[in-house]
């Protein structure tokens, strides 16, 4: 197993009605990339999905991914594009109960949002994931 330092927490970026496969398809297709963006989406209904092995390499934070965990809520923006957390309760209950079962896997893996990271201007996740996920 690849040594974990982060799980980094995600927004799709995308309105709350995308679907897993429409992002999917946006990956391999728009972007060109042979993995997915990350390990777990979470849809609104607080479905968690899979999309990759811990032990594979995602794509969610250049330059970091060798040693991230990356989790992503479908939503983060509104109807003009701007971020806001729409998380619906669903996906906030999942992603903590992930996000701590994750922590126990990888006790020393700091939780943090896609913006913490340096040299990243994004807003994303549209909410302080560092603070809310602190003491997991």
């Amino acid at each position: 197993m690849r040594e974990i330092t982060h799980i980094a927490v995600h927004c799709t970026a995308t309105n709350q009605i995308a679907t897993v496969d429409a992002i999917k398809r946006y990956w391999y297709n728009e972007l060109g990339w042979k993995s997915p963006g990350y390990h777990f989406i979470v849809e609104p209904d607080g479905k968690v999905v899979q999309l990759a092995e811990l032990s594979q390499v995602t794509n969610g934070v250049r330059g970091f991914n060798s040693s991230l965990i990356n989790v992503a809520y479908i939503g983060g923006i509104d109807a003009h594009g701007r971020p806001i957390d729409n998380r619906t309760p669903g996906q906030k209950k999942s992603l903590k109960n992930l996000l701590m079962h994750l922590k126990k896997q990888f006790p020393a893996a700091i939780i943090q949002g896609h913006c913490h990271f340096p040299n990243v201007r994004k807003d994303c996740p549209s909410f302080d994931a560092k603070t809310e996920y602190c003491l997991l």
